[in-house]
């Protein structure tokens, strides 16, 4: 059984890191970049307006859930493993220079969202009930016309699988493991049990629909990201003495080559290309999900739910990654860190070390209660997005038996491996990935447009 799993993740792998890597790499930070400078740095020039923005609400305009409802659970979904699993992957991989291209990744995502907000409410269309639905599938059809159909389907299946939450069970159930069990008790049979306990949770919460997703998202993003931050607060306190050098190393070795590390401006690109692969798993800016939800708000104004969608990267990838990677970095000389090039993936059980090393005897306890807010809040908003690809697909009414293969899907998640886990979601994520930065860069002149006019009024 382990064998013929380490083939199929060997292969899953293989076509991940060709998928994932320049083309994706070049996509996101190239149109990230475009985004930023065509309008006109918004994410650095409206944030304080894009925070002021979620105190009003457009409670007549069509929709089913306001725009910090939508934000939260936006949130919800990207504040999750990744913020932990995922910077300590980055990390074994790549090592502390990885950090400052999530850095860079979280500004770009701010511009690339900010379009992606505006889009979702501009060209918002209607399931085949007649409810208000938003998403690339509906950009798509609405901005690009009925003849680009088929690029709506293809988004539509590779949500499917982007949505299933493959990281979130896989992680969470090695936490556990790693925490309460031997290693040679961490078997397929325990993993496939904590699979199942981690379904029944989630289904309680899913299978209320999007108002219940909503309202469980409004009170329980606000508060596991405070514990999150007092948590690394404490570290950074009682490990003043470490954070210049944690800093010292993240721009150093994003910036420069160590010798006999890859070769030249290889080494570099490498380190660029993990921290960038992992931010776009995190905050999930050009992806297309964060637009299911936004385009579901109760918002008229393209520009101002826009404003309200790029506040999304630099919580999730920006402030939150960061915090992680601090945490990590301060005891990185007993870690497993990579050098930019050969490191191994080890996911959660380095940030375990570090949070453990740092508070001895309580740490790793208190980043698991911390992983169980991230990964089910995740995979409580990741549910309404696989329905609502469902339901583009094969018809609303149809929409709810993803949440049977959602959840069967758990289970199977919490026992494959690592690698393959973090392959497959990847390789959907990339998938979702063009079709969507394709349609936002097409339609960016409208988002141009509607700037112009929204801002004038504001002024």
């Amino acid at each position: 059984m382990n064998d013929i799993l380490g083939s199929v993740g060997h292969i899953i792998t293989a076509v991940s890191d060709f998928v994932c890597g320049y083309p994706l790499f070049f996509l996101l930070i190239g149109g990230g970049l475009f985004f930023l400078i065509y309008s006109g740095f918004v994410p650095l020039r409206y944030y304080g307006r894009a925070l002021k923005s979620l105190k009003s609400d457009d409670s007549n305009a069509e929709g089913q859930i306001s725009s910090f409802e939508a934000l939260a659970s936006a949130i919800a979904a990207t504040v999750g493993m990744g913020n932990i699993a995922g910077v300590a992957i980055a990390l074994s991989i790549g090592g502390p220079g990885a950090i400052f291209w999530m850095w860079v990744s979280s500004l770009l995502g701010m511009a690339t969202k900010f379009f992606e907000g505006t889009l979702s409410v501009m060209y918002k269309g209607k399931d085949d009930t007649g409810e208000v639905q938003g998403g690339p599938m509906y950009m798509i059809l609405s901005g690009l016309g009925p003849k680009w159909k088929p690029l709506a389907v293809f988004f539509s299946i590779s949500g499917l699988f982007g949505t299933l939450c493959i990281m979130q069970s896989n992680q969470f159930t090695e936490a556990i493991t790693s925490v309460f069990f031997r290693p040679e008790q961490n078997t397929v049979t325990l993993r496939f049990i904590i699979g199942v306990i981690i379904t029944v949770v989630v289904a309680c919460v899913i299978l209320g629909g999007i108002k219940r997703i909503s309202k469980v998202a409004t009170k329980v993003v606000p508060a596991m990201v405070a514990m999150y931050f007092i948590l690394v607060l404490y570290i950074i306190v009682t490990n003043l003495h470490a954070i210049p050098g944690v800093f010292g190393a993240i721009f150093t070795e994003a910036l420069t080559v160590k010798a006999g590390v890859g070769g030249g401006i290889g080494a570099l690109v490498s380190i660029a290309l993990i921290g960038i692969r992992r931010a776009a798993l995190v905050n999930e800016a050009g992806v297309g999900t964060a637009s299911m939800m936004h385009g579901a708000s109760k918002n008229n104004q393209p520009v101002k739910e826009g404003l309200v969608a790029m506040i999304g990267p630099s919580i999730d990838s920006g402030l939150v990654c960061t915090l992680t990677a601090i945490a990590i970095l301060i005891q990185r000389d007993v870690l497993p860190l990579g050098d930019g090039i050969s490191g191994s993936i080890a996911g959660l059980s380095v940030a375990l070390q570090a949070f453990d090393a740092s508070i001895p005897g309580l740490g790793k306890y208190l980043l698991l209660l911390m992983l169980f807010f991230f990964a089910f809040s995740t995979m409580f908003s990741y549910s309404y997005y696989g329905q609502k690809c469902t339901g583009f697909l094969f018809g609303a009414k149809y929409s709810k038996y993803y949440n049977i293969f959602f959840l069967v899907m758990l289970v199977v998640a919490a026992v494959i491996p690592l690698k393959a886990a973090v392959g497959l979601i990847d390789l959907a994520y990339a998938l979702m990935a063009f079709p969507t930065m394709f349609t936002l860069l097409v339609l960016s002149p409208k988002v141009k447009k509607a700037m112009k006019v929204y801002f004038a009024k504001e002024k």
